[in-house]
């Protein structure tokens, strides 16, 4: 069985016309394929084969690198397979492209009680003097600033799940 694809036909005087179109009677008809590109050229027209945008799929960032890797793999199937559980995602993604998706940020604190008059919050913050750890600042209010910017990845790796959080949606510029 062949493949039948459906294109568009212009002619000289600008008319379109779908693939089944016979310019030479001026009726529609299913002529073989051969017959209707020609019959386009010898009316001055060409042949467009229409083709549907294929829907793009969302890929964390970690998704992302695992495609990209991919495209300079001698095998990218092998190589998706072999580096995620969510084959059929990825390579829906080699094939169609993708978009990735912004991991949601929060700021990460804990209300502290006591006898002072105004709430006193401590806030998480990364570290500038200790790279790969974390800080708390006491504050009367939750501050917003992308040291302070933490993905649940982040929460979870630094043991910070018992706290409060709060989504953030400006991204902020570097610590």
């Amino acid at each position: 069985m062949s493949e039948e694809k459906l294109y568009a036909v212009k002619n000289d005087e600008g008319e379109w016309a779908d693939s089944c179109y016979n310019f030479g009677s001026g009726a529609w008809a299913t002529p073989d394929k051969a017959k209707r590109e020609k019959d386009a050229k010898h009316h001055g027209g060409h042949v467009v084969t229409l083709v549907e945008e294929p829907e793009k799929v969302v890929l964390s960032e970690k998704q992302a690198k695992i495609v990209e890797e991919a495209h300079d793999n001698k095998f990218p199937a092998d190589y998706i397979t072999g580096n995620s559980d969510h084959e059929k995602l990825l390579m829906e993604a080699f094939v169609n492209g993708y978009t990735v998706a912004k991991e949601k940020k929060y700021l990460v604190y804990k209300e502290l009680g006591g006898k002072q008059k105004d709430k006193l919050f401590a806030q998480a913050y990364r570290s500038l003097i200790h790279p790969g750890t974390i800080s708390w600042d006491i504050t009367n209010e939750v501050k917003s600033g992308s040291c302070a910017h933490f993905t649940e990845a982040e929460i979870e790796h630094y043991g910070l799940q018992d706290c409060e959080k709060e989504e953030v949606t400006d991204d902020g510029m570097g610590c």
